[in-house]
């Protein structure tokens, strides 16, 4: 793995770290604030290969529509659903999070 490709893991990691307990942020706020607006993938990618699961909460990651990881990496994808509602953030059966309401104050 190169450092640069590193180098943005580590952004992502550390963003995701800010995301406020009970709150979300989404692939496209977290590429922004790492300076890669654009890059809303490779978050994604990023988020897939949590060094420290449990740790970095990849659980508060939604798309742009709100909407869970259909395949969440670390337990499956009811996991996702089940770390958010233990924090309290509603989650339709669609599995959607409503952003008006959950959406992360801040930078992400």
């Amino acid at each position: 793995m190169s450092s640069r490709k590193s180098s943005f893991d580590e952004l992502v990691y550390e963003a995701v770290c800010r995301i406020e307990y009970g709150r979300v942020s989404t692939y496209g706020r977290i590429a922004e604030q790492c300076g890669s607006p654009r890059a809303a993938r490779a978050v994604g990618m990023a988020l897939h290969r949590n060094p420290r699961p449990g740790e970095i909460p990849c659980h508060r990651v939604v798309n742009r529509m709100g909407r869970l990881a259909p395949g969440f990496a670390f337990g499956g994808p009811d996991e996702q659903r089940k770390l958010l509602e233990k924090e309290g953030v509603e989650v339709s059966r669609e599995g959607y999070v409503d952003l008006s309401k959950y959406l992360g104050k801040g930078r992400v």
